[in-house]
């Protein structure tokens, strides 16, 4: 069945709107763009999860908290992915660095359009990241080229370069097969929703 549920719907466009109010010279603009066109075609409806949240869900309560400088686009997405997060099936990402217990318990990644995700999608993978205050996750890459948007504050880096703070609202671009880390402060945790284009 290809019917969108409305929380996938509602949080496809929260991100829409606010990664259209991007600067115009960021890069990631019109890479955001390129994957909300492709997700105007709903994929194919998935089941939502039956399975048991990470122990790391338990800091996205902190992660989604309002801050002062939300504008009410930044609000609205917060409060629409906080309404579709119950839903999403939480996995660790193995084969990175297994044996280090911290990683292992300290981070999460969920699908909402793309394979197991809420809704299958051949064009734009469509997810989020989830890391405890005080951890790294080490560095990986991947084929495609990819988009984050922040909602609780971190830290990147991509190669051997130096890691960059992000802020809510701000943003990072992966091009295809570039080594990259992020990283939460000590404090927080770091959440960010993100993109991967799947078709070239």
């Amino acid at each position: 069945m290809s019917d969108r549920h409305p929380d996938v719907q509602n949080l496809i466009d929260a991100h829409r709107l606010v990664s259209q109010a991007l600067p115009a010279e960021q890069s990631v603009k019109s890479f955001f763009a390129k994957c909300h066109a492709a997700l105007e075609v709903p994929g194919t409806a998935h089941p939502p999860s039956t399975a048991k949240p990470l122990a790391v869900c338990g800091h996205l309560t902190e992660a989604l908290r309002r801050q002062p400088g939300d504008d009410p686009l930044m609000a609205n997405l917060c409060a629409a992915f906080e309404r579709i997060s119950a839903h999403l099936t939480w996995r660790l990402r193995t084969g990175l660095d297994d044996h280090n217990t911290t990683f292992m318990n300290g981070h999460g990644n969920a699908v909402i359009t793309g394979m197991n995700g809420l809704e299958g999608h051949q064009q734009a993978l469509f997810g989020v990241s989830l890391v405890a205050p005080g951890v790294t996750y080490p560095n990986h890459w991947h084929p495609p080229e990819e988009g984050y948007l922040v909602i609780g504050a971190g830290a990147w880096r991509q190669e051997q370069g130096d890691w960059q703070h992000r802020n809510r609202g701000q943003t990072i671009h992966n091009p295809p097969h570039i080594v990259h880390a992020m990283r939460a402060t000590a404090s927080a945790p770091l959440l960010a929703l993100w993109m991967l284009w799947l078709e070239d």
